[in-house]
């Protein structure tokens, strides 16, 4: 199980941390990505972090912005969020993949946590 949390509201420019802890197995057998859904929109790729740690990708929109980290003695993934936009506003959700290779496709990640919402006014 995933619980994801630390969403809240922040002004523009902010700065907020999301974690998603997982519970029943370690993360070192998981890649892990952090997507997020707006309003009225399809859920969309944010980041992901392989299973060992040592590589991570971002979506274009928020490279240079945001930070997805893990903590496998933790069991926990996090997304650091800086220079927050009012287009960052969405429920974020964790998820974790068992494929073989790091992927951005929604559809490569079977277990996702239930969302946290970021609203981020202007």
């Amino acid at each position: 199980q995933l619980q994801a949390s630390g969403g809240g509201l922040v002004q523009a420019g902010g700065s907020l941390r999301l974690s998603c802890a997982a519970s029943g197995r370690t993360f070192s057998s998981y890649h892990m990505g952090w997507f997020r859904q707006a309003p009225g929109k399809e859920r969309e790729f944010v980041a992901r972090i392989s299973r060992s740690g040592s590589t991570a990708y971002y979506a274009d929109s928020v490279k240079g912005r945001f930070t997805i980290s893990i903590d496998n003695a933790k069991n926990t993934v996090y997304l650091q969020m800086n220079g927050l936009k009012p287009e960052d506003t969405a429920v974020y959700y964790c998820a974790a993949s068992t494929v073989a290779s790091p992927s951005s496709r929604i559809e490569r990640y079977a277990y996702w946590g239930q969302g946290t919402e970021v609203t981020v006014s202007s």
